[in-house]
């Protein structure tokens, strides 16, 4: 609206001038001809607004809150309304204990009593986004500052209200899934009334008491100990049936060679090897069984 007021400044400025001095009259008319151009560029600038792309625009006139949007793009409209435009794309909320990680500077993650009397501090990321057809409504009942009057204080409450029914270790393990769902059911529904879309609900950390953390990992460390004793002992009672086998094995190899032999078969098998010694080129003594005197054969 700016060239519209400057317009008008000048059109009256022209007629001043034509009617106080006539030397100056020739003056009048241009003056006046540039003051009605600017007004209706101004005329025209305020009447054509742009969206840009992830954005709605919200109308008010006179401050009153026009209950359709305008969508990305060109529009005309009154050169009386202002134009505020409201984020529809998906954003993040992030409170954390981690310095400069969250939204807000320092330590902001959520400390929770659980069902056992225990403080957990839970680290949560919230992913929502604007309906567009209900920003003119957020608008009016909230403002643009919706993130501190309805995203953090609801997704604090409800965390609060709802890690009362879990304990602290069954939080940390086997319930996380379950009382991630019913947050985020929660959550969704205060979102909704209010004009905002929950789209995920993120349970970056759960930190447990120093004290129980301790003692869970007490107990795993004893579990993995019993775990290796198990291990030893079965590789022990494996080693004891092997060699058991191994031991039954000679037992049935001998039974079987003492059961097949006979005293003409070790015989037979004597002189084998005593004629393989004896054509042997080195000297030797070859004693026969069975009482017979030594026998010395030199065969060089």
């Amino acid at each position: 609206m700016g060239f519209f007021i400057i317009g008008i400044i000048l059109l009256l400025a022209g007629r001043v001038v034509s009617k106080v001095n006539d030397k100056i009259y020739v003056f009048g008319k241009p003056v006046m001809g540039l003051g009605v151009l600017l007004m209706l560029a101004g005329l025209l600038y305020a009447s054509v607004v742009q969206i840009d792309a992830g954005h709605v625009g919200i109308k008010k006139l006179y401050g009153n809150v026009m209950p359709d949007v305008l969508y990305s793009g060109l529009h005309l409209i009154n050169p009386l309304m202002d134009v505020e435009t409201v984020e529809t794309r998906t954003q993040n909320y992030t409170m954390s204990g981690v310095h400069n990680e969250g939204d807000k500077i320092g330590d902001d993650a959520i400390r929770v009593l659980t069902a056992d009397g225990l403080e957990v501090t839970i680290d949560l990321t919230v992913l929502y986004r604007v309906v567009p057809e209900n920003a003119p409504n957020l608008y009016k009942e909230t403002g643009l500052d919706f993130k501190d009057k309805i995203v953090r204080p609801i997704s604090r409450t409800k965390i609060r209200d709802n890690a009362v029914y879990y304990d602290a270790v069954s939080l940390y393990s086997t319930k996380r899934d379950t009382f991630q769902a019913r947050i985020y059911k929660a959550i969704e529904d205060e979102f909704r009334m209010r004009g905002l879309l929950l789209e995920n609900l993120l349970v970056r950390n759960i930190t447990l008491p120093t004290s129980v953390k301790n003692a869970i990992e007490s107990k795993i460390n004893a579990e993995q100990e019993a775990q290796k004793m198990q291990f030893v002992l079965q590789k022990e009672r494996q080693e004891a049936d092997r060699k058991r086998v191994e031991a039954q094995g000679i037992a049935d190899y001998q039974r079987i060679i003492s059961e097949s032999l006979t005293d003409k078969q070790l015989q037979y098998e004597q002189i084998k090897t005593m004629k393989e010694l004896a054509q042997s080129t080195n000297a030797k003594i070859i004693i026969m069984g069975k009482g017979n005197a030594p026998m010395i054969l030199d065969t060089k």
